[in-house]
């Protein structure tokens, strides 16, 4: 039978990788935009083998970008999470990884120029109304991928993705601290366990995440992907507390939904701020989300949180009062660089950090005629 062919890319951004795509070259109709997706990736199926999908969260997801009409933005991106056993197409959250690709791929697909030997473009991100300014390398009218950038999760050196996030408090909560409280103490209850009480910390600064001491679920923090991967009673209750607590979070019902995530966090063992695992939200995080980690750092940062006790952080700001914030996690440390602002909630400004990203593969990805014919493309 035949397939509809659509132009995309295949690209890592940080510690993630997926589908880019324009959106112009995708169904207007979402219901049938988000078939489409499936398709293209694979889903549902635990493998994904009948897709592009690499069988795990952090390489099913999908980047939709468009040139903007808005004042002030250059391009706007519309990140979609797919899992790879279900027939979902999340389009709620961010995901700071994908971002950094795609600057990158609007300029190797022609949607924009360079603007010199280091091109900066802002990004939208219509999934939140987060803006970014997104700056990467173009010597010679090329986008550069080599370099001496590191980035803990990916392995060897790639050239910098430098992303200055422009305002992310309460990206999908209606507030920096969607409880109103910097810490909150809940009763969790659920099937097959007791009952059991805990603090925990809600912030939403670009993610929502929900962080609680890693000893206060019985466990140390330190442990391997695999080991928490495979506790299930842990995950249980992870689980209950998240679905849980995100009522009072103003989220409502999370069953079907990415978010919020939940990160267990500890004192840190390799000379950073802080130690995570990151749960997304069902599996353990190999590394941990470039807004997350942004959440994480806020938290660290802040007052009052479940964070405070156990972080340890440099004695003295640094250039205009910016404090780097170096969040420990499985693969490394993800350092975050916060602006203090007195007026901002909390005194957090402004987040910057830095990621890498590359082009693995460019050409067209196929699609059952059955799922779509290609009819009623948006361009």
């Amino acid at each position: 039978m035949r397939q509809t062919a659509i132009p995309a890319m295949w690209m890592r951004g940080g510690t993630s990788k997926g589908l880019f795509v324009k959106t112009s070259a995708l169904p207007a109709d979402r219901a049938l935009r988000d078939r489409v997706l499936l398709a293209a990736m694979g889903s549902p199926d635990p493998r994904q083998i009948d897709g592009l999908g690499g069988a795990h969260p952090l390489s099913s997801k999908v980047a939709m970008v468009s040139l903007s009409s808005r004042p002030g933005i250059d391009l706007e991106f519309l990140f979609a999470q797919l899992q790879p056993d279900l027939d979902t197409v999340d389009t709620t959250p961010n995901c700071g990884n994908m971002l950094a690709g795609v600057v990158p791929f609007a300029l190797e697909s022609g949607m924009v120029q360079p603007r010199g030997e280091r091109s900066s473009f802002r990004v939208l991100t219509l999934n939140t109304g987060m803006a970014a300014d997104i700056t990467v390398p173009t010597p010679g009218g090329q986008v550069e991928y080599e370099g001496a950038a590191r980035i803990d999760g990916v392995p060897g050196s790639a050239a910098p993705v430098a992303i200055a996030f422009l305002d992310t408090a309460g990206s999908v909560c209606a507030s920096l601290l969607p409880t109103g409280h910097a810490r909150d103490v809940v009763t969790v209850t659920g099937l097959g366990f007791a009952p059991f009480t805990l603090e925990v910390s809600c912030i939403d600064n670009g993610m929502p995440l929900v962080m609680v001491r890693a000893a206060d679920l019985g466990v140390t923090g330190l442990e391997s992907v695999a080991e928490l991967n495979a506790n299930a009673g842990l995950k249980q209750r992870i689980e209950a507390l998240r679905l849980q607590i995100s009522l009072a979070m103003g989220l409502g019902d999370v069953s079907a939904k990415n978010y919020p995530k939940m990160t267990l966090v500890a004192a840190p063992q390799h000379g950073g701020a802080i130690s995570t695992r990151s749960f997304i939200p069902h599996v353990c995080h190999e590394a941990i989300g470039v807004l997350a980690a942004v959440t994480v750092a806020t938290a660290v940062k802040m007052p009052g949180t479940v964070c405070e006790g156990l972080a340890q952080l440099p004695g003295a700001q640094g250039v205009e009062g910016a404090t780097t914030v170096s969040v420990e996690h499985p693969s490394g440390e993800f350092s975050v660089t916060l602006q203090s602002d007195p007026a901002a909630p909390a005194g957090v400004g402004r987040a910057a950090l830095l990621r890498t990203a590359r082009l693995l593969m460019r050409g067209e990805v196929m699609v059952p005629h059955a799922v779509w014919s290609g009819a009623g493309r948006m361009d």
